[in-house]
């Protein structure tokens, strides 16, 4: 009997139940299963229990609130199912149930398989990759909406971009969004669209089960996307709804309003930004203009010859002044532009006050681009005036116009006394208007200007 006993494995309940769960687990991590429905239940928590039943047997199944929040449909005592989940054991009780992850009409099931089938083929393609996808434009001026006239989704879209972008020319091209006859008009009216070459097109519909969905999972559909050269929105069914179409498109949005807000931008943001803009090139102004005048300021210390700061001075100033006015100008150009621009991104949505002020800003920083160079022009005139009369000053040429004159030797240097000079030496005399050139024939270095009339006029 001892040894019986060593030899028995015994285990407890919860023991087993735990090894069973974990065995299940293992062997059955997913499974799709289709049965009835029966005792549904919806306690206060949020989770769902319920029976799956067919004629000859039944399941407990278990699908928590994180999962079944995403159910479109409204399930009941009697409904065909068809649901995925992982099959387990509760260890309390020792049931035997699922865990469902995913549940959908019965009905639903074949086109769940041609829908998987689909899309792998597309992916191995290519057709959905992400270098074919087209970036959307930044400031659309048109757009093209594929939809039904009477969905709430074209009124959803259309409300939003009146508030964000009302600029935006928008055309709609109705069609089915549902039923046999769906597919080919959504093929005719994506050709339409194209013709029309808008800046981008917004295929969306709102939400709805699988086969209400199910035209925009045609195979043609999607090929008819993929060859479009216009940017393509996908804005199908609610956030949970997810078609081929989505992913085909240039751009997939959870739902028509999102879409919208993604395709354009905000009104309000582009006039922020002329905004800005202004006061950039405002800052930029001033500070060229205080740069230039330290340049100004930087020459006038640097003067040492009269003569020669009267020359350069008057080139300097021709320079400064092109380069203030060309500075200027540029700059006030650059901004007119802007503005011009901003008031017509602007006009339909009425900034009129920032504009006016954006003019009188302008018109500001204009007169005071102004007044500066005329002050700088006034200040350089005064100096040229002051060293011309400071030239004039030390300036032989007034002693040149009484009479006397400047001799040079041959070489060219100034000759202060007679002493320096020999007979037969070529000399040139410089007067206040013009020159002369002599042979010295006598030269007397006694001789001095004590000794005669100092007034060589008379």
């Amino acid at each position: 009997m001892k040894e019986e006993s060593q030899q028995r494995s015994v285990v407890t309940v919860s023991q087993l139940n735990r090894e069973a769960r974990v065995t299940i687990e293992q062997r059955f991590s997913q499974v799709w299963v289709t049965g009835e429905l029966s005792n549904f239940a919806r306690p206060r928590s949020g989770h769902w229990y319920f029976t799956l039943k067919d004629d000859n047997a039944q399941v407990r199944c278990a699908m928590f609130a994180n999962r079944n929040m995403r159910v479109s449909m409204q399930p009941s005592d009697g409904q065909q199912v068809l649901i995925r989940g992982r099959v387990s054991l509760y260890e309390n009780r020792g049931d035997f149930q699922i865990i469902v992850e995913q549940m959908e009409p019965a009905g639903e099931g074949a086109l769940r398989q041609a829908f998987d089938a689909l899309k792998l083929k597309l992916a191995s393609e290519g057709l959905f990759a992400t270098e074919h996808k087209q970036a959307l434009p930044q400031q659309p001026e048109t757009a093209v909406i594929v939809s039904s006239a009477s969905g709430a989704a074209v009124h959803d879209v259309l409300a939003v971009w009146r508030r964000r972008y009302p600029r935006l020319r928008v055309t709609l091209i109705p069609t089915a969004v549902q039923g046999a006859e769906a597919e080919p008009q959504i093929l005719a009216a994506l050709a339409k669209a194209e013709n029309l070459r808008p800046d981008v097109i917004l295929l969306t519909r709102g939400g709805g089960s699988l086969e209400d969905l199910w035209c925009f999972n045609s195979e043609s559909v999607a090929r008819a996307i993929y060859a479009l050269t216009t940017p393509v929105v996908s804005a199908i069914g609610h956030e949970i709804d997810v078609t081929i179409a989505d992913f085909v498109a240039d751009l997939r949005a959870p739902t028509p309003s999102a879409a919208a807000e993604l395709m354009v931008p905000d009104a309000n943001d582009l006039s922020d930004n002329v905004s800005a803009l202004y006061r950039q090139l405002r800052n930029l102004t001033l500070n060229q203009l205080r740069h230039q005048n330290l340049l100004l300021h930087n020459t006038a210390l640097q003067l040492v010859s009269p003569q020669t700061h009267i020359q350069q001075n008057w080139q300097r100033l021709d320079d400064t002044r092109r380069r203030l006015s060309a500075a200027a100008n540029n700059s006030l150009r650059t901004l007119r532009s802007q503005l011009d621009k901003g008031e017509g991104r602007l006009r339909l949505q009425g900034p009129a006050p920032r504009l006016q002020l954006a003019r009188q800003q302008l018109m500001a920083a204009k007169r005071l681009l102004h007044s500066r160079w005329q002050q700088t022009h006034n200040q350089y005139q005064t100096r040229l005036a002051n060293l011309v009369r400071m030239l004039e000053g030390v300036s032989p040429l007034p002693t040149l116009g009484r009479g006397y004159a400047i001799v040079r030797s041959a070489e060219g240097r100034v000759i202060e006394s007679a002493d320096a000079l020999n007979t037969g030496d070529r000399v040139t005399a410089q007067f206040s208007k013009g020159t002369v050139t002599a042979l010295v024939e006598d030269v007397d270095p006694a001789a001095s200007l004590q000794s005669g009339n100092l007034n060589p006029n008379e």
